[in-house]
Parts: structure tokens; C-alpha cells; sequence
């Protein structure tokens, strides 16, 4: 199949559809539709000064010139570097002396040891070269681009392996060149670049498709039909509109200027079918690095099936570290406004990473061309994701403000501010004293913002919102996706990790894919294995379980202590007061035990040794959520569903070890302890994990930086970072994460669990996390462009298995909320006596609060206080219950009250699930994933295709499976 690169918008605002190709070759070229890579890197309309960089005039001679062959056939351990006209000196690895003068291979020559001085002279002069060389993108020559870089130590003992590897490298047609640190003098870069010819054999074999020079354009019927003029007006209404000041100005993006072309598997025998303008920018720079990437994965170090690939030697510490380059500083002294652009980073940095630009949207395109397809993809969701955030947050805002403005009007409330006469039994049965209702108005107040009649339409919202959100993002990445030219991508074959095959190196079987032979693990030593780890998952769970029970006896001292504190202020807001600590202790314990989680979860999965690193960094995610998910909400869940629950009641208190009396709920509810529970772990974790992000990558940089001022690795010392190359730059930096993506991906799934699991709890939930979002897109756009080293751009066509697991979240969400409005919030027991006991019972419907009179009343039950032999001056005190008074014929027995409001609970939950899952279910069956107009714009486009090869009778260019295989039949199209 081949690819139209034409966004969806263009698509729908051309004109006609032709039926023949000869039509399309004579129509008019429309304007290009917006398309990135890799159309995108043939455009010559590159911000000012950026050519500098990115781009070198073609040479008419492909074929390397004399030096540049004999630095290609040149041995990787060759202790005599290219002399250039510039650097006159040459170094020597100490440490590889000894090794390499054992080698029988003539081309290893020595040269003796020289002094420290020698070395600084080198470094003098490299500072001194041109910006063009100084920058860290070129070789020495000024002409070479640089696409990866190695860096090991001087003095690592496994230099063998390190020349095979190299030596090997230059077999497959990389060119190496080395370069000492100017900052430690036991570093030392290889930088590596890759020839056009290797460039062209490795993307055949890749599959990467690149432009076809075969071009055709099409229009749409549905502008046809609507008429021309009807279109002009509706352009020139448009334009009398304000612009959307969200967008990003074209000026701003000089570089992604549109195109249209189709795009095919790249192939060496019909390279001259491709738009081949500048053999320099035909691959981009990501790209390059993907190929030469590819050839580290593959290439050997040493005899032996499994004695190959970068990763072993990173592993084995051969290697210290391995990267593609920056393309450069990410600032300027210039604007860019007027001097444009000096690559890509500084354009990343100016229109995405600044702070100035926290409400613009995402330059995805560029994102994408630059770190690739697999990051670009994760912006995309976490832009999608908050952006649907904003109408969320609305509604929860309005439903907080309806509390707000009803909070000194409802009755539930004005009964409890007024009942001065009301008392309640004691907190605890030694210190604490009787109290009085009223002394829990405040309390009553703050429930009320959150327990009002907007909570039931809140949930069921969200609920609806959870899968409107999932639905339109498998319909915006199957856009992305097409836009991207991933639509028939495959992931091709995974190598297999190190510890797999040093494990299972005896047992072999043919591969079904490769048909070749590799390491295979039995199904009984698979199952072993796999019943272990669950056995440590369920271990660490019950480790949470086990500080969540500590947090309750906490919980029971701190209320006793604080009821009967001496301070007023303290002992009337108690409930406060206990709630508070409890949740900051309980945070404490949460972010403790995330480390202990991490690790845990890292010796678990290497126990289950996976096949390769995407089953690995699958089972370490799954076990990181749960492990997260349970330690963060399993407090939330004991206060949802089980505070006060089984507290008894008085005369008869159920005690834990027979000491401390259970907490109970307070007379308007137990929902605003969850409500508290929610809001202390979400808005401190959110400024932890900022902090971790950023803060402390800042301070490892800013460390690294102060070492290299003072000369602390023995190399320079470096005053201005400028005059430091780009391979030097960059290795001062943090490199990304060892899990990838699991760890920006796992906070933002905690997220949208806290924001719908317990959302009828807590309404601002989504305001929290619209505005956190906010600033973690910036953070993370900061980091990526100037914290860390450039990742590999890596590709993909999803976000892997986080997609199942928000579904699982959504499902969840509904049930719980369920639970938290029937059992945890007073909304049924209000209903249940509005509609049953209250006063409006037998004059038909009347306002809510009118029907609640007397509710508070009837929600307590009266208690005896001289059975107990108390010395009280109140003989009654009430308690919050539904059993019969002491004076009746059955003494503290439940009231049918009690069963009407359980049948009631228990209905709500039924009706609830079942409403809310059928309207999931419709919304899903009506949208579909994929949109329409991208269905039948696949379709069109494999028409013409099919049509023009035809008729040019270039049906050979590609194979008839690659060409015109389309998985449409496996698309829901609407």
C-alpha cells in the first residue's frame, strides 16, 4: 500500500472526484495538504541558519573521496586518527597497548605514549575550529554528519570486544571517527555516520518508506456538491473570525511547510522512482539514527550466536553509553522571530518547550520528526487527554459552585447548625465528654460543597466522559497514524534480550517467523516462574494492606486523643484533625513504599526473563500499575466503603483488640474524610512527581556542569559550556529513563484513575489534573529538549498496553461510584425520607429542602446514657443510626427505616451500573474508530494507485501485497 500524504482537513476542501488517472495528471495542483516526514524533510524552506546544520550540498561523486576510503577500511582501534590540516596531533589509548600489540593484524599500528600537554594542545585546537566542526555535528571534515555516538572509558578492560565491534561496524559500511573529552580524560566518543550506500541497504531492509516521485491529486465530492461559491463564503465568513490564539502561527513552523506525495517501501533497483532532491536531507536525521541504530543491534563483538548488539555491550560495560546527537544548542542570542531558527532543537525549544507557550498547542509533527513516532504518539495522548480534561473540569467546577452557593441554604445543614440542644454521645468512653450537634456545623458546611444533588449527575457524567475520551482517541490516533505513514506498519522482528539467551542457550527451536534457530524456555519453567511472581505480587499487596491497617489504628488513637484534647479548637474539630494527620501520614507511607515497589517489580520481571524488551517492558508496566494503583487507593477504598461501617453503637462498641473503639462517621457523613482523603494525595503527589521530573534532573545537570567547571574528571577546565562540542554537551546530560515511557505513562494512568474512580467524591478532581496537565506537558517538552539526551526515535502505532488498561480504569470507575453515592454519601437516606418519612409524603413532589425538615432527627437514634452507669449529667445522647430507642418494646434493634434505605441502596447500585454501562456501550457502537472521510480517503487513494501503476505498468516497483494491501476489512469505519 502506499500513502496519500494529505491531511484529512485538506482532503475535505478540494473540489470533484476524478475516475480516471489521466484527469488527475491534467487537473491543477491544489494547495499541498500538511503531511510530516518523510515528504516533510524534501522541503527547501528551512528556517534562516538551519540549513547550516541539517544540510550539505550534494557532491556530484557519491563515492568517497581518498581519505575518506581509507578512513572507512581503517581499523576501529587504529591508534592513529585521520590527520586533518587543523589537528596535527595524535593520541594513544593507554590501555589498549598492550592488547592490540599482541594482534597479529598489520593495520594495528602504535605510536608511542603521549604527554598530557600533547592532549590539551589537541583540545586547543578542536575549540578552535570552525562553529560548523565545533558544534559536535560533523566530522572533522566538515562533511561527514554525525548519527550516533558511543562513548566508553580508557580504562575498561574489555577492549576486544570493543575492537571486533568497531572493526565490524566499518564492515557494514559505518564510518567511525574518535574524539577524546575535553572534560575527562579517561572519555572517549566514537562518532558514527552512515554512508549513503549503507543508508539505502538498510532502509530496503527496514521497510522505511520514503516520498514516491509519482504525485496525484484529488478532490473532494462533498465541496462539489456544496458548490464553489457556497465554499468562498464560508472561507471569507471564516476569516472575519478571531483567530484561535491556541494555534501556532505557520510563521513559527517555517520548516514544516506542506507537501503532497505519495510514500512507498524505499528500494534500491527504483531509486530513481523517489524524490531524490538532496541526498544529505532525503533521510532525515531521525531516520539515520533509526538505521544506524539498527545496525549496532546486529552487528558482532565476538564468535557466537548471541555475541552481537550495543545493548550487550552496554551491558557488560564496554561501552558507558550510546546516543543519537543533539542537533545542536537549544538558544540563541538571536530571536528566532527575526533570525529564524538553528535547528530543530532550538525550534522545539522555542515553539514547545518554553513556559511563555503553556497554552499553544503541540507541534506534533515536529515532535515527531524529531524524537519520533513512539514519543510523538505519547504527546499526543497526553494533549488529547487534557484537553478533554477542560470540559470535565467545568462540570466539576459547577457542580462544586451549586455546593457553594446552597452550603448556608440546605437544610441538612441549617439542622445542624441549629441543633444547640442535640447531644451527642462521647468520642470515646474514658476522657472524652458528651458534645453537642452544633459544634459540627463547619464540617456539615464543607460535606455539603461536596454530598449535593450535582453528585449523582457528576458520576454518571464522567462515567459517559471516561469512554467519550477513549472512543475519540482511538479516532485521533488513527489520524496520527495515517498522517504518519504507520497504517501498515508492522514492528518488525525483536531481538532477543541478553538474559534470554544466556539463560536458554541449550535449548533451541526454529523460529515460525525467521525460520531460523533460537533460544527457547519451556512452558513448565515459564509457568514456575510466572506462579512466583504472582506470589510476589500478592506478597506486596498484602504489604500495602498491612500499612493501610496501620494507618487505621493510627487513625483510632489520634481520634480518642483528639477529642479530648485540652484545646478547644482542637477538640471541636476533631474529625479534621484526625483526618488531616491520618492522610499526611498516609502519604508519607505511599511514597515510601513506591520505591520498595520499583524495585520489587524490577527483580520480578527479570525473574519471569521475557523474550524481548516489549514483553519485558510490558509485564514491568502491568506490575508497576497494580503495585501503584493498590498502594495509592487502598486507603481511599478502606474510607469509601468501610469507615463507620462497623463501628456498633454505644453500650456496644466494636473495639479493635479490645482496646481502641472503631472510628465513626460523622453526623452529615463520612464522604468529606474521603473528600479530604483525595484531595492532600493528589495535589502533593502531583508536586512530587513535578519535582522528581524536573527538579532533580536539574540538579544532576547542574552538579555535572559544577564537576566540569572544576575540572573534576582530570580533563579541562571548561569555563563556557559553548566552546564544548556536541558529543561532550550531550553526555553531561541525563539519559532517559531505563523504562522509557512506563514512567510518564504510569503517572498519567494513576491520574485519570484518581479522576474517575472517586470523582463523585471529590468534583474538583478534574480541575486538579486539567491544571497539572498544563504544566506537565511543558515539563516533560523541557526535559526531553534540554534535560536528557536525545532518545532513539523509536516508532509505534499505539500506546501498547496503557490503552487496556484505562479501559479496565473506566469499567472500575462506574462500579465505584456507584458504591460511593448509595453507600458512602447520605444521597439515599436524603431520598429515602424525602419521599417515605418526610413531610411531603402525602402533598405530592415539593422542594428538596422542604421535604428534608426534620431529616437530621430521623437520622439519629437516642441512646440511654445511665446504663452505663455514667455519671452525666444528660441521661440521652443520640448517635448516627437507625435503631429503635431504649424505651421501646425492642431496644436497639434496626427500624424498618434502616432496611428501606439498604433495599434502596442496593437498587441505586443495580440501576446505576446497568444505566451507565448501556449508555457506555451505545456511545461506543456509535462512534467508530476510525473516522469516515479517513476510510474513504484510504480507499481513494488505493484506487488511484492501483490505476496509475497500471496504466505506467509499474507494477513491479513493489510487490503486489505492499502495494496494494490495505486492512480495511479490520477497520470500523463511520
Amino acid at each position: 500500500m502506499v500513502h496519500h500524504s494529505g491531511s484529512i482537513q485538506s482532503f475535505k476542501q478540494q473540489k470533484g472526484m476524478h475516475t480516471s488517472i489521466s484527469e488527475i495528471l491534467k487537473e491543477k495542483s491544489l494547495k499541498p495538504s500538511r503531511r510530516s516526514l518523510p515528504c516533510l524533510v524534501q522541503s527547501q524552506t528551512h528556517p534562516i541558519n538551519l540549513n547550516h546544520f541539517l544540510s550539505v550540498p550534494l557532491s556530484p561523486d557519491p563515492k568517497p573521496d581518498i581519505e575518506d576510503l581509507s578512513q572507512s577500511i581503517s581499523t576501529s582501534c587504529s591508534l592513529l586518527p585521520p590527520q586533518t590540516e587543523d589537528v596535527k596531533d595524535s593520541y594513544v589509548e593507554e590501555t589498549e597497548v598492550s592488547t592490540c600489540e599482541t594482534r597479529p593484524d598489520p593495520t594495528f599500528r602504535l605510536q608511542k605514549h603521549v604527554s598530557r600537554a600533547k592532549l590539551g594542545t589537541r583540545a586547543d585546537s578542536l575549540q578552535g575550529k570552525k562553529q560548523s566542526n565545533a558544534s559536535g555535528l560533523l566530522f572533522r571534515d566538515g562533511k561527514k554528519r554525525i548519527d550516533y555516538i558511543l562513548v566508553y572509558k580508557k580504562s575498561s578492560p574489555q577492549v576486544e570486544k570493543r575492537c571486533t565491534f568497531e572493526k565490524n561496524l566499518r564492515a557494514e559500511g559505518l564510518m567511525l571517527e574518535k574524539e577524546p573529552s575535553l572534560t575527562n580524560n579517561d572519555i572517549m566518543f566514537v562518532k558514527v555516520h552512515a554512508t549513503w550506500d549503507t543508508l539505502c541497504k538498510y532502509a530496503e531492509q527496514m521497510n522505511i518508506r520514503m516520498p514516491f516521485r509519482k504525485k496525484c491529486y484529488f478532490t473532494d465530492w462533498k465541496s462539489k456538491t456544496l458548490g464553489s461559491r457556497f465554499h468562498l463564503r464560508c472561507q471569507q465568513i471564516k476569516s472575519w473570525l478571531p483567530r484561535n490564539p491556541m494555534k501556532l502561527d505557520k510563521e513559527a513552523l517555517p520548516d514544516l511547510e506542506e507537501t503532497d506525495c505519495y510514500t512507498a517501501p524505499f528500494s534500491r533497483a527504483r531509486m530513481h522512482h523517489f524524490t531524490i532532491n538532496n541526498r544529505e536531507t532525503f533521510f532525515s536525521n531521525s531516520t539515520r539514527s533509526r538505521i544506524v541504530h539498527h545496525v549496532l543491534q546486529r552487528t558482532k563483538y565476538e564468535d557466537g550466536k548471541s555475541k552481537m548488539g550495543i545493548n550487550r555491550l552496554l551491558g557488560n560495560n564496554t561501552y558507558e553509553a550510546a546516543f543519537p546527537p543533539h542537533e545542536g544548542g537549544y538558544k540563541s542570542r538571536h530571536p528566532i522571530k527575526t533570525h529564524g531558527a538553528q535547528n530543530h532543537r532550538h525550534l522545539l525549544y522555542e515553539r514547545w518547550a518554553r513556559w511563555g507557550i503553556w497554552y499553544k498547542y503541540q507541534p506534533l509533527d515536529l515532535i515527531r520528526r524529531y524524537f519520533g513516532e513512539k514519543i510523538g504518539l505519547y504527546f499526543a495522548w497526553l494533549g488529547w487527554y487534557t484537553g478533554m480534561l477542560i470540559p470535565a473540569a467545568f462540570v466539576g467546577v459547577f457542580v462544586f459552585l451549586y455546593g457553594l452557593f446552597t452550603m448556608d441554604s440546605s437544610q441538612v445543614s441549617k439542622e445542624i447548625c441549629e441543633a444547640n440542644t442535640t447531644i451527642m454521645c462521647p468520642m470515646c468512653e474514658e476522657t472524652c465528654k458528651p458534645w453537642t450537634l452544633s459544634d459540627s456545623c463547619v464540617f456539615a458546611k464543607v460535606t455539603r460543597l461536596f454530598d449535593n444533588g450535582g453528585t449523582v449527575f457528576f458520576a454518571i457524567f464522567m462515567a459517559i466522559w471516561a469512554t467519550v475520551f477513549l472512543e475519540f482517541w482511538k479516532r485521533r490516533r488513527a489520524e496520527l497514524t495515517y498522517d504518519w505513514d504507520l497504517i501498515d506498519w508492522e514492528e518488525e522482528e525483536e531481538e532477543l534480550r541478553p538474559q534470554f539467551e544466556a539463560k536458554y542457550s541449550r535449548v533451541e527451536r526454529v523460529n515460525p517467523i525467521s525460520g531460523k534457530p533460537e533460544p527457547f524456555q519451556p512452558f513448565s519453567d515459564k509457568l514456575s516462574r510466572l506462579m512466583v511472581s504472582v506470589s510476589g505480587i500478592f506478597f506486596m499487596i498484602s504489604l500495602v494492606l498491612t500499612a493501610v491497617f496501620a494507618v487505621v489504628v493510627f487513625r483510632l488513637i489520634a481520634m480518642e486523643k483528639f477529642a479530648s484534647f485540652n484545646w478547644d479548637f482542637v477538640q471541636k474539630n476533631w474529625q479534621f484533625a484526625t483526618s488531616g494527620t491520618g492522610v499526611c501520614i498516609n502519604f508519607m507511607i505511599i511514597m515510601s513504599l513506591n520505591v520498595v515497589y520499583e524495585k520489587v517489580a524490577y527483580l520480578l520481571t527479570n525473574l519471569e526473563h521475557p523474550r524481548t524488551e516489549s514483553e519485558w517492558e510490558n509485564s514491568f508496566a502491568l506490575k508497576m500499575f497494580l503495585f501503584q494503583f493498590v498502594n495509592l487507593n487502598s486507603s481511599t477504598f478502606y474510607i469509601a466503603f468501610f469507615l463507620g461501617r462497623f463501628a456498633g453503637r454505644p453500650g456496644s462498641y466494636n473495639k479493635l483488640f479490645n482496646r481502641w473503639r472503631l472510628e465513626e462517621c460523622h453526623p452529615s457523613g463520612c464522604l468529606i474524610d474521603l473528600c479530604l482523603q483525595m484531595g492532600v494525595i493528589m495535589f502533593f503527589k502531583q508536586i512530587w512527581n513535578n519535582f522528581m521530573e524536573l527538579g532533580y534532573p536539574l540538579l544532576q545537570n547542574w552538579w555535572s556542569r559544577r564537576k566540569m567547571k572544576k575540572g573534576g574528571g582530570g580533563g579541562q577546565n571548561v569555563e563556557n559550556k559553548t566552546q564544548l562540542p556536541q558529543w561532550d554537551k550531550d553526555w553531561n546530560l541525563q539519559p532517559m529513563n531505563a523504562h522509557g515511557l512506563v514512567d510518564e505513562y504510569l503517572e498519567m494512568v494513576l491520574q485519570f484513575g484518581f479522576t474517575t474512580i472517586f470523582v463523585a467524591a471529590f468534583p474538583l478532581a478534574p480541575l486538579l489534573a486539567l491544571l497539572n496537565n498544563i504544566i506537565e506537558i511543558r515539563l516533560d517538552a523541557y526535559k526531553f529538549v534540554t534535560q536528557w539526551r536525545r532518545p532513539m526515535p523509536a516508532r509505534a502505532t499505539d500506546i501498547g498496553i496503557w490503552h487496556g488498561i484505562l479501559e479496565g480504569i473506566g469499567v472500575l470507575a462506574v462500579i465505584t461510584n456507584a458504591f460511593v453515592i448509595a453507600i458512602t454519601s447520605d444521597y439515599i437516606p436524603r431520598f429515602v425520607y424525602a419521599f417515605k418519612y418526610g413531610p411531603c409524603v402525602d402533598k405530592g413532589p415539593h422542594h428538596t429542602d422542604e421535604c428534608l425538615r426534620g431529616y437530621m432527627n430521623s437520622s439519629l437514634s437516642v441512646f440511654d446514657m445511665w446504663e452505663l452507669k455514667n455519671s452525666s449529667q444528660f441521661r440521652y445522647c443520640r448517635y448516627r443510626d437507625y435503631r429503635a430507642p431504649p424505651w421501646s418494646t425492642a431496644p436497639y434493634e434496626f427500624t424498618l427505616q434502616f432496611w428501606h434505605v439498604l433495599a434502596a441502596r442496593l437498587a441505586f447500585i443495580i440501576v446505576f451500573e446497568h444505566l451507565v454501562f448501556g449508555i457506555k456501550s451505545f456511545i461506543a457502537y456509535l462512534i467508530p474508530d476510525m473516522p469516515k472521510d479517513l476510510c474513504d480517503r484510504m480507499r481513494r487513494e488505493k484506487y488511484l494507485m492501483q490505476e496509475m501503476m497500471i496504466q505506467k505498468s509499474a507494477l513491479p516497483f513493489i510487490s503486489s501485497q505492499s502495494v496494494f494491501h490495505l486492512p480495511l476489512e479490520a477497520m470500523e469505519c463511520g
